[in-house]
């Protein structure tokens, strides 16, 4: 069967672990930040978070707020995981794929900034106040900028990652059962 799983979710939320255990089960992994890297390096650009961010609004502004998701469509097949949706324009189109769930992946400010610093991605913030400012700045009311809330409030499933990561794994699978998609 078919099946194309969207996720969406504030920063350090679990996307990615969440990307990585459907790797794990067959699923094709795409990311809408993929796009935004390729465009980024096209202009000779870097792939930190602030020149990421400007990229991909500046293009959602130009060629419209569904334009990350349109360039992904064609690369999908028949079991994929679409990672870092970021506006509700994606969503929508991305409902055009066969089969289409969002996912949206939550947990507390304060357990994903401590997910954050043990990460340690160049360019993370370093103080729980400077990760609150940036989640203010993926939360914005222009409709070709990112609205994290906006897009997780479009959520077919929502996936609690509060917890311990084997948590995190059964809720995964439960997901996938659910879905018909496969083992």
């Amino acid at each position: 069967m078919s099946c194309v799983v969207g996720l969406t979710g504030p920063n350090a939320s679990g996307k990615g672990e969440v990307a990585a255990r459907l790797r794990q089960r067959g699923f094709v992994v795409h990311s809408l930040s993929d796009i935004v890297r390729e465009e980024a390096t096209r202009l000779g650009l870097s792939a930190g978070r602030k020149d990421l961010i400007r990229v991909g609004n500046d293009l959602r502004r130009e060629h419209g707020a569904d334009v990350l998701a349109r360039r992904i469509l064609p690369r999908l097949g028949s079991r994929d995981v679409v990672d870092s949706i970021r506006n509700p324009a994606e969503v929508e189109a991305l409902r055009e794929a066969d089969h289409f769930v969002l996912v949206g992946i939550r947990a507390p400010v304060e357990l994903r900034f401590a997910r954050s610093l043990g990460r340690s991605r160049p360019g993370d913030p370093t103080s729980l106040s400077e990760f609150e400012r940036r989640e203010l700045d993926e939360n914005s009311a222009d409709p070709a900028a990112q609205q994290l809330r906006a897009t997780l409030e479009m959520a077919d499933r929502l996936l609690d990652n509060s917890g311990a990561l084997e948590e995190l794994y059964r809720a995964v699978a439960l997901l996938v059962a659910e879905l018909g998609c496969g083992p």
